[in-house]
């Protein structure tokens, strides 16, 4: 059973789980760079509250530039995720250090707490204003940076459970080898597992749930903290004080599930972990020599890139040509899904004049229907009799169909109407839930498929390299460029569909299953060869 030391430690972990950046930033960005503003063409007559009846353009002045409103908000986010991207990528290796990650956990959820609570003191009236991009890149960064430090946990807590010993105790006994070498990592084979793979195993219930929850825990305490400040906005007419406000409860609510992870996660690799052999918990530390080489930070980033430099090698990608083509899939997925989103916030903000409010349900309405399809997709799955892959392609023809609908918005006919292509509040409620159903399952359907193509036992070492292909910040540049060069963000819908349907064609002709996993095998016995 499993002792008092470990519960506290995993409800130390779940509870930074539930710290959340609200995807409310990018609105009070724009509000922001709107309340500075002025309306086009003349640029001296300052720019609505909450958008202008006549669609007439919002620009503000930044140094020598006009920037659109919108594109303002969309640069800084871009600018955000790929410093985000930099800084996972470089503390990778200090984040799976046991004796650094829960500081560096903390570090950065101090600032991004702190970073986010300025947003109380800073008015958009301010001559400091620009500083809220700033902010926002921090608070992004450090969410991001934080979250690679939590997740780092999971194996040590994981070996602490109860099921998870009983489970490593038989395959030792089955295997012959001490279960100690087994929580170490010592006895991982895959020579004898070729054959029991299938390509067209679906992905069962239990892994959807899984994945939806292992997907879905920092979105579920997004929807919490979304209703939570849904009460201010409302009550407050959607004023930019009430965004500035709302800001300031995520940063208040991070700071507050911060707490117990700080008081019950383990400090070093020396804490105490339910059940694990004190074998495991001793081969944490490592002597003297490799400690003070470890201490030295700066080699560990250059360590990070060196790594990521050797995979991404042209001779490493022709040994796994399969596992990289998905990867280049699910750049452009991943950037385009995520950008779908922040635009598609956007442009119910600025083109249909969605109240504040409204947008926060918007936010809540994506991610719960994205569980309700992580659950419910593998049940079509089986009866239609579907790989993961060909899933997976399905759900992207499926996300597809948003932003081509979005176009048909340019279609007079609709406009005559005034329904029809998201030109009212109502198709955006439809089209977000209908998105999360797609999104949630796609999410699902993604994991499964990379993970059968990644080297066993290397899972962890293409964290980096899945973290920087999934890294939005090339989606939402375009997106700004396209509204400043158009000063209508509805072409970006065009973008959109070309990003989301080009992956289509590199699933279904490149991506392998059968020979992905086998050159997969392939790989770890070669690298282990290599070793000896």
């Amino acid at each position: 059973m499993a002792t008092l030391s470990h519960r506290r430690q995993v409800w130390g972990w779940l509870s930074y789980a539930f710290a959340s950046l609200s995807f409310f930033l990018p609105i009070c960005l724009e509000q922001f760079a709107r309340d500075n503003g002025f309306l086009l063409p003349d640029r001296t007559v300052p720019c609505p509250t909450i958008g202008s009846a006549d669609d007439a353009r919002c620009v503000v002045r930044l140094g020598w530039l006009w920037v659109d409103s919108a594109s303002y908000s969309l640069y800084v986010y871009s600018a955000s995720v790929a410093l985000q991207a930099l800084t996972v990528i470089s503390l990778g290796g200090v984040a799976d250090d046991p004796r650094r990650r829960k500081r560096l956990l903390l570090t950065f959820a101090v600032l991004g707490s702190l970073s986010s609570l300025f947003f109380l003191v800073l008015p958009s009236t301010s001559v400091l204003w620009p500083a809220s991009a700033f902010l926002a890149i921090v608070a992004n960064v450090s969410f991001g940076t934080s979250i690679v430090s939590h997740n780092s946990y999971l194996p040590q807590l994981a070996r602490g459970e109860e099921d998870v010993r009983g489970a490593l105790t038989k395959i030792s006994i089955s295997r012959g080898s001490p279960s100690s070498d087994i929580l170490l990592g010592e006895e991982e084979t895959c020579e004898d597992d070729e054959d029991e793979d299938d390509e067209n195993a679906p992905l069962t219930t239990g892994d959807a749930e899984a994945s939806a929850v292992d997907g879905h825990i920092h979105p579920d305490s997004a929807i919490m903290l979304l209703l939570l400040i849904l009460i201010p906005v409302t009550l407050l007419k959607g004023s930019t004080f009430s965004m500035r406000l709302a800001i300031g409860m995520t940063g208040l609510w991070w700071a507050a599930f911060t707490v117990p992870a700080a008081l019950w996660l383990p400090s070093d690799a020396g804490s105490p972990v339910s059940g694990v052999n004190q074998e495991y918990v001793l081969s944490g530390r490592d002597d003297s020599a490799e400690t003070n080489e470890r201490s030295d930070i700066w080699g560990e980033v250059l360590a990070a890139w060196r790594r990521l430099g050797y995979m991404l090698h042209p001779k490493e990608i022709s040994k796994l040509r399969n596992t990289f083509w998905f990867l280049l899939a699910w750049f452009l997925l991943s950037d385009g899904c995520t950008t779908l989103t922040s635009t598609a916030v956007l442009f119910a903000k600025t083109a249909i004049h969605m109240p504040a409010s409204s947008l926060i349900i918007l936010g809540a309405l994506a991610p719960s229907a994205g569980i309700l399809g992580a659950i419910v997709w593998p049940m079509a799955q089986r009866r239609f009799n579907l790989s993961n892959l060909q899933s997976m392609i399905i759900l992207v023809g499926m996300i597809l169909l948003v932003p081509i609908y979005g176009c048909l918005g340019f279609l007079r006919v609709f406009r005559a109407v005034k329904f029809g292509g998201l030109t009212t509040p109502g198709e955006m409620y439809i089209f977000t839930t209908y998105f999360g159903l797609s999104y949630g399952a796609f999410q699902s359907y993604a994991r499964a498929v990379f993970s059968e193509l990644i080297p066993p036992g290397e899972e962890a070492r293409w964290c980096g390299s899945s973290y920087f292909s999934s890294s939005s910040f090339f989606g939402p540049l375009i997106v700004g460029l396209i509204a400043d060069a158009t000063g209508n963000i509805r072409y970006a819908f065009f973008f959109l569909a070309v990003m989301l349907s080009t992956p289509i064609p590199i699933l279904h002709w490149r991506v392998e299953m059968t020979r992905g996993r086998r050159d997969a095998r392939a790989y770890v016995r070669e690298t282990a060869r290599g070793g000896e």
